[in-house]
């Protein structure tokens, strides 16, 4: 095999990280194709490789008879005991039959089985690189949008962001930088299709991961995420270290922490709260910033009952209920928040039912009933 040769290989080896044994088995396979081709031949046709000046070296497998009809299938008693001198007839013996020219059509073939085994190759060492990093952020640029898909350029391959994973607030421009969850890779005719998130709760926990880093030696962790995608989203964080306080650690000095995950989700707001074993403390916590004066919980039915002050009602529920509902999808509870002046009539009497809140809310729900009824 002549230098230039080798030197090309090594480059392919290189820029498509497909190791030289896989190239050069392809090109075994492609010349025992071309030879087949070029030569009608229908035994078994075997390619070694020499790293010397010899080169390729071809070799068939012919059966040895009488009288000669396929030379390229079969050989003669008397030129087969030229290479081994105790083959007998019906036996099969293997020998060298390198052409000097196999043809302009075997070479187109040849080169065919080359392409398309790296072709293969490429695509096998993309489905094992990203099936090991499903779960996990990945930086890419925005290439172009095909119908609703848009699709992200993660270096080695395209991935598909998905209309039901895009944030409708999100613009994605061309060559825009964006960090995305990959959390699917399908196999295709056509290849491995990394699939990609903007809307996973998973991808809020990665980022604080690689902001903060308490996260990631797990001295502190986020313990659930509840998510509206492009409005609002609430963490709730937890500090294995007493000595760290994990709502600063995951803001950050002045904020630049927490703000950083913020710009990259084009600013959608996120609320932290510290999370409590102690359940009713836990649910007080998430639906700040408002302040709650009291909560009852009912362990059977995994409700609470949440009394406000009347001037902070309507920050506890948000706007459209935002606030609550989030809060019900963090903790795991069915949230029923009453007034201050309606818990007061209810106790003095007035004819105010104790169980008709003001506000329901359900974790598993993503609408609120301000009735008091079962969220629709």
């Amino acid at each position: 095999m002549n230098a230039e040769f080798l030197d090309a290989l090594r480059q392919i080896e290189k820029e498509k990280e497909i190791p030289l044994e896989v190239l050069l088995s392809a090109i075994e396979d492609a010349l025992a194709a071309a030879y087949k081709k070029r030569y009608q031949a229908s035994g078994s046709v075997r390619v070694r490789v020499s790293s010397t000046k010899g080169g390729f070296h071809v070799f068939c497998e012919k059966d040895v008879v009488e009288k000669v009809q396929n030379p390229h299938t079969e050989i003669s008693l008397e030129e087969a005991r030229a290479h081994n001198p105790e083959v007998v007839i019906g036996d099969t013996i293997e020998i060298e039959v390198t052409p000097e020219d196999f043809g302009r059509i075997a070479a187109q073939t040849a080169k065919q089985v080359v392409v398309q085994k790296i072709r293969e190759e490429e695509k096998k060492r993309v489905y094992e690189e990203f099936s090991e990093r499903i779960g996990e952020v990945m930086t890419g640029v925005v290439q172009r949008r095909e119908q609703r898909n848009v699709i992200v350029n993660l270096g080695k391959v395209d991935a598909i962001l998905p209309p039901a994973e895009q944030v409708p607030t999100e613009p994605y421009r061309f060559n825009d930088r964006l960090r995305v969850y990959l959390y699917k890779i399908e196999t295709t005719p056509k290849g491995p299709q990394v699939m990609v998130s903007r809307t996973h709760p998973s991808l809020i926990r990665r980022l604080f991961e690689l902001e903060v880093p308490e996260i990631a030696e797990g001295i502190v962790e986020i313990k659930s995420v509840a998510r509206e995608p492009g409005a609002r989203t609430k963490v709730a964080v937890y500090s294995h270290d007493e000595k760290v306080d994990a709502m600063g650690a995951c803001v950050g000095h002045r904020g630049t922490r927490v703000q950083s995950v913020v710009n990259e989700l084009y600013g959608e707001k996120i609320d932290i709260v510290r999370w409590h074993e102690n359940i009713e403390k836990f649910i007080a916590e998430s639906l700040s910033p408002a302040k709650a004066l009291s909560v009852t919980c009912d362990e059977s039915t995994k409700t609470a009952l949440v009394v406000m002050p009347d001037n902070q009602l309507s920050l506890a529920i948000g706007k459209a209920g935002q606030n609550v509902r989030l809060a019900a999808r963090l903790t795991g509870w069915r949230i029923d928040i009453r007034s201050e002046s309606q818990q007061a009539r209810a106790a003095a009497g007035d004819g105010v039912e104790i169980s008709e809140p003001v506000v329901s809310a359900s974790p598993d729900s993503d609408s609120y009933n301000p009735e008091g009824t079962d969220a629709a």
